[in-house]
């Protein structure tokens, strides 16, 4: 890929990224070109369809946000609940940042299957590290008697979503840290066995 490929890709991920933060339900291909200052005919050269776009612009935005750095501490905890705990400030830490992002894909994923799919992506990347953090666990026989894996990630999913941290932060007040703190608590609580 040239420089200029690539520095277009990156001004065009950059402008998708703007207008999903800006909350306009309806960011089209032709927005997109405009903010960037090319033709609809060169994004559809660079992006073929709206869909690749918004997976490609989530992708972007971890990138840029350095999300395995801050996973790091969560891949490589010597225990199970240590992976946990540093799974949950990851993420929990890591939703603010996306909110905006989030809203706006959220928004538009009842009426738009690109929109839908980027979001349900990403969702699926967290789901994919709530079950990591649960095998480690379960690794070491301290998952509840009775709680299969596969409940317990579906729980520490549930725990960690947007909506959530929404309801907790947004609504009714709680600052990051009390999230985080609360969330952890509840975390270990109904998925760890103290020995």
């Amino acid at each position: 890929m040239s420089r200029d490929s690539s520095e277009t890709k990156s001004r065009i991920l950059n402008a998708t990224w703007k207008l999903l933060e800006s909350g306009d339900n309806a960011v089209r291909m032709s927005d997109i070109a405009k903010a960037v200052g090319i033709s609809r005919q060169a994004l559809y050269l660079h992006y073929p369809n709206r869909a690749d776009l918004l997976v490609a612009t989530t992708k972007h935005i971890d990138t840029a946000k350095n999300i395995d750095a801050r996973l790091e501490r969560s891949r490589s905890a010597r225990t199970g609940g240590e992976r946990l705990d540093a799974f949950i400030e990851a993420w929990g830490g890591y939703i603010p940042e996306i909110h905006g992002i989030s809203v706006a894909l959220r928004a538009m994923r009842h009426t738009d299957r690109e929109a839908a799919e980027a979001w349900d992506g990403r969702m699926q990347a967290v789901r994919h590290g709530c079950a990591a953090a649960v095998r480690a666990i379960a690794g070491e026989g301290r998952l509840p008697p009775g709680l299969t894996p596969e409940r317990a990630t579906d729980l520490l999913w549930m725990l960690l979503s947007v909506e959530n941290w929404e309801r907790l932060v947004r609504d009714c007040g709680w600052s990051q840290a009390d999230y985080e703190k609360e969330i952890k608590a509840l975390a270990r609580a109904e998925l760890v066995v103290t020995p």
